[in-house]
């Protein structure tokens, strides 16, 4: 029997390296196949897209993602081109003759990597007979008006179709690995299986599917994940057969991964097969050449947020904006799984704890959340209205009253302020204030909702008597849609207005990974997640003090809500006492968490799954090294030295506290000691160890 190659990694310029010289990259092909290449659906296109340019630059032309084809994807992403290896344009070329319509070309992205679409309605005509091949060899029946499923059983039965056309002309020269992402792709990786093409096969989960819909049924999912009858569940809410697709999936695959430990736990439980390596997402990191760029960016951003505030709250604008903190929480509409139900009522009891300290400080918070609408809220557009249109009186009085003072100064003379204005300008001005008269209170939503009567933020804003009343020292505004920069309202893109904030705030109830506080984390802003979120949980292990470096963890999973919404509370008003000085470093520590979140060092763990597969399907030809996934000794923050940065440890009587009080803390701060402490204790990416020749390690001693 010849002698297996070993699989290693090093490291060169902090991107992975293959170590044995005998096995160069272009005896491999990988494949990624996903529901969601170049067709953003939710945060898996985010994954795939912005792990691209890391694979690629592993993988350079043998690197493919395999996905739908949708015209109007095409048209504004993809730039058409033949395919480099002349295997792949076969297979493509056979599937054409046989009435499949097959795109090829590079996915405009950073990495521009290729991309294989398959067009699904070229091929819908086939449906029948492949959904009775996929019973044939499954025995789960996908029912007619279920469209996503069928569409996932065509996708899937061209997938497989082009690696069998693909693998068979190979003559076991060339190794071919295809990476799966969620149940929609999973039909592929079933079929490949079943009709034992010599592919590797990985299956990454990123949120079970009943994990999903058991948590938006306010059940207390994680306490009785045991408890659960797995299949009367799935039944009950009429996707058993899309259950029984995804749990076939990650039986059928060489290697199983998730996202993140607490979605480990869910899986082994709910698709009865415990993860074989934790793949956590990334991002992909651009540091600015002057170190303080995001600070200048902050300050630019919270000045167009500013505008917007004194515009909505217009005729009610009695609190200070440089005394104002606007906290967010965006994502998806799903009201419990994304915590705006705590967070409503943890915002109400700081409402109550800012106005008994008698707190000068005020929070605006945002609901970025997108929901059915008619329109723009007509208030809300009279709101900007008034506010140009003061802007517009205020430039034209300060015109002429800059021309007067102009001429006086010429002559000598000191203008007499009694008489700068005359009757008309202080005519103008007189209307100008009694434009921003206002009879009503400032509208808690930009928009007008379709179902505002059974719209669960607004019922619940209804409870808890958050109308932003004058009294009220936070302030609510639901905008249920997402932010763009052509918005006559508040024209932000949504990482502009990210900036801009100074928390970002999301307790999670169910959260697989959790892009939000992630993106917050890499652009400098505080956040606040959960230990049931991937995020949260990703930060506890790789962060001595996670709140030191403004990632506040609510501990959902083992208090009580009424605990979890108190210690939220409780994290918010910590916050609001913090000083503007104690907020700028935490800002600077929290930058420097992006490099734990950099596709550079968490890509890694794919590598890791492609080697593991590559030793579990070829097993005479590939020898796994390592004898556990990879650790990451090393790879984590300790507690700064300048700690605490905010008053939230030893609570004050008050929100705010005299620059006075801090000045011993701020002495012991050392930006750039810290900073050069953190950069040493981000180690490259490992190095796999040897093991001794003949000594290779079972399949099941490969567990997390």
């Amino acid at each position: 029997m010849p002698l297996a190659r070993s699989l290693s990694m090093t490291s060169l310029n902090g991107l992975p390296q293959w170590e044995d010289e005998d096995l160069p990259v272009e005896d491999l092909l990988l494949f990624e196949v996903s529901w969601e290449v170049t067709n953003k659906v939710g945060g898996i296109y985010t994954v795939i897209q912005t792990k691209a340019k890391t694979t690629a630059d592993e993988w350079g032309e043998n690197y493919f993602l395999v996905g739908p084809y949708f015209e109007h994807n095409v048209k504004t992403q993809v730039e058409a081109c033949e395919p480099p290896n002349p295997a792949v344009m076969k297979a493509m070329d056979t599937m054409k003759s046989q009435g499949c319509q097959v795109f090829f070309g590079r996915w405009l992205i950073e990495g521009s990597p290729y991309v294989l679409l398959f067009d699904i309605g070229s091929a819908a005509w086939n449906l029948d007979r492949w959904k009775g091949e996929f019973w044939d060899v499954s025995n789960i029946g996908i029912p007619f008006h279920d469209q996503e499923a069928n569409d996932a059983v065509i996708f899937g039965s061209l997938t497989a179709w082009f690696l069998k056309e693909l693998s068979c002309q190979f003559d076991d020269k060339l190794n071919v690995i295809a990476h799966f992402h969620e149940w929609q792709a999973g039909v592929g990786l079933i079929l490949s299986r079943s009709q034992k093409l010599p592919v590797a096969t990985i299956f990454t989960t990123h949120a079970t599917l009943l994990g999903r819909y058991l948590c938006a049924a306010n059940i207390d999912f994680y306490n009785n994940l045991d408890q659960f009858d797995i299949d009367k569940e799935a039944g009950e809410r009429q996707i058993y057969h899309r259950y029984c697709m995804e749990r076939a999936s990650v039986h059928c695959a060489h290697v199983f991964t998730t996202v993140s430990q607490i979605t480990a736990i869910e899986a082994e439980h709910m698709l009865k097969r415990n993860p074989d390596i934790v793949t956590p997402n990334g991002l992909n990191i651009k540091k600015f050449s002057a170190m303080h760029e995001f600070q200048n960016l902050h300050s630019m951003y919270k000045a167009r947020i500013q505008e917007f505030i004194r515009g909505h709250f217009y005729g009610h604008l009695d609190f200070s904006l440089e005394k104002t903190l606007f906290f967010f929480i965006a994502g998806r509409y799903e009201f419990s799984n994304k915590g705006a139900d705590m967070f409503l009522e943890a915002l109400s009891r700081l409402n109550f704890l800012l106005r008994v300290h008698k707190a000068d400080v005020t929070v605006v918070v945002f609901f970025i959340m997108p929901a059915k609408t008619n329109n723009f809220n007509v208030e809300t557009l009279k709101g900007q209205a008034v506010r140009k249109q003061l802007w517009d009186t205020a430039q034209s009085v300060k015109e002429k009253f800059g021309k007067k003072l102009y001429n006086a100064l010429l002559k000598g003379e000191i203008p007499d302020l009694n008489k700068i204005f005359d009757r008309d300008d202080i005519t103008i001005m007189k209307r100008a204030i009694f434009s921003t008269q206002r009879h009503c209170l400032p509208p808690v939503t930009t928009h007008n909702m379709t179902d505002d009567g059974n719209d669960p933020i607004l019922n619940t804003i209804r409870r808890i008597g958050l109308f932003n009343n004058r009294t009220d020292r936070v302030k609510v505004i639901l905008h249920p849609e997402f932010l763009s920069s052509t918005s006559p309202l508040l024209p932000l893109d949504y990482e502009e207005f990210v900036r801009g904030c100074h928390l970002g705030v999301f307790p999670s109830y169910y959260e697989p990974w959790g892009y939000t506080p992630a993106e917050c984390t890499v652009m400098g802003i505080p956040s606040v997640t959960t230990n049931l979120s991937g995020f949260g949980c990703f930060m506890q292990e790789h962060v001595a003090d996670p709140t030191a470096y403004g990632i506040y963890i609510v501990d959902r999973r083992f208090r009580s809500p009424d605990e979890s919404c108190n210690q939220l509370t409780q994290f918010l008003y910590g916050f609001c006492q913090q000083s503007r000085r104690q907020r700028i470093i935490q800002r600077n520590r929290t930058e420097r968490l992006s490099d734990l979140l950099d596709w550079r060092y968490l890509g890694r763990y794919y590598m890791h799954a492609r080697h593991l597969a590559l030793s579990r399907t070829f097993p005479d030809k590939f020898e796994m090294e390592p004898s556990a996934p990879p650790k990451t000794e090393g790879f984590r923050y300790p507690r700064p030295s300048s700690v605490p940065p905010s008053p939230s440890v030893s609570q004050h009587s008050s929100p705010h506290n005299s620059e006075g009080e801090n000045e011993d803390e701020d002495e012991r701060y050392d930006e750039d000691e810290e900073a050069e402490r953190d950069r040493q204790n981000i180690k490259s990416p490992f190095s796999l160890g040897v093991l001794p020749q003949g000594m290779k390690k079972q399949h099941g001693e490969y567990r997390n």
